[in-house]
């Protein structure tokens, strides 16, 4: 049976749906694992639990949110580039319907390359704010240890606290703005490069591995078109499973992309010339364990986004919304 052709625009709108929906369920646990992976000297957190019940008790509810409405704004584009690219390049290496494991990963690489022309200042954006509760909580910690202030950045900014005059909050707007001025589109796209070597072997994972659990049990036709017959229910635990094997694989470089892209440092903390010697610098001061800070946040992140993303995905909800349309 030959395979039905993708329709762009619809695949677009469900990427997009699937992106809103999955980033508003996950994202407090996203900002905890950007807090855990930046924490080198000072240890404000002691793991994920601990981070939720420190933020919400210093920045309030909403201080999990952090970089929220970046992501918002965002990652429609970008899950609608990931999960249309993969669509289009699996249709364009099929043969008679059928594509071969090497084809699924050339597809999976292909669909994480593209998407980071948005995730990259994305993240880059997203990190400042996320990150920016982390550092005044560790100011505060050792401010009676400490005669100077961290070194100064486009992020400076004080949590609030009773009895004191805080910063500004740092925006999505001003920092971009800064990046613009200061180091050009350039400066939205540090940390581009490790960006890329962690999206496209997660891609190069996902897909096929997602494409195989959401083909089993189905025996004919089992490469063609799977998204096309499987059941939502199968298609969201297929997300789930794909993505969480997926994540923590490429763990290391997300630790790697996530201490380049930081622009502040905290009390003591290193900055980095670039990924070689970011890997020299940590293995060197926090041993190879510190490249999967983060494993098992990032894991719970991205098994119920990209099992929610699939299973939106595969709703169909773009070619309803098309229909109403025309």
């Amino acid at each position: 049976m030959a395979e039905k052709k993708v329709s762009l625009p619809a695949k677009l709108i469900n990427g997009g749906v699937a992106g809103l929906v999955g980033v508003t369920c996950v994202f407090p646990i996203d900002l905890a694992k950007t807090r855990l992976q930046n924490q080198q000297g000072a240890h404000v957190y002691s793991g994920m639990l601990d981070c939720l019940a420190k933020t919400i008790k210093m920045e309030g509810y909403f201080g999990m949110y952090r970089g929220a409405a970046v992501n918002l704004t965002l990652v429609t584009p970008e899950k609608a580039i990931k999960l249309a690219a993969n669509d289009v390049f699996r249709q364009k290496l099929s043969k008679d319907g059928k594509l071969a494991l090497w084809g699924e990963i050339l597809a999976g690489c292909g669909a994480g390359t593209c998407q980071v022309v948005v995730t990259s200042p994305m993240e880059m954006l997203k990190i400042q704010l996320q990150d920016a509760g982390r550092l005044a909580a560790q100011r505060t910690v050792a401010a009676p240890a400490s005669t100077a202030g961290p070194t100064p950045s486009l992020v400076a900014s004080r949590a609030a606290q009773p009895g004191t005059n805080a910063l500004p909050q740092p925006s999505a707007t001003r920092i971009t703005l800064e990046l613009l001025k200061t180091r050009g589109l350039r400066g939205l796209y540090k940390g581009a490069g490790a960006t890329l070597m962690r999206d496209v072997p997660f891609s190069m994972i996902y897909f096929p591995l997602f494409a195989n659990l959401n083909a089993v049990g189905r025996t004919n036709d089992r490469h063609s078109s799977p998204q096309e017959r499987a059941p939502f229910l199968q298609s969201f635990v297929a997300g789930c499973m794909a993505g969480s094997v997926a994540a923590v694989a490429v763990t290391p470089m997300d630790v790697i992309k996530t201490r380049l892209q930081t622009l502040q440092k905290g009390e003591g903390e290193d900055s980095y010339r670039g990924i070689l010697d970011c890997v020299r610098r940590v293995i060197k001061r926090e041993g190879p364990s510190a490249f999967l800070k983060g494993a098992a946040c990032r894991a719970l992140v991205i098994a119920p986004l990209f099992g929610i993303a699939q299973g939106v995905y595969f709703l169909g909800i773009g070619e309803h919304v098309l229909g109403l349309l025309g």
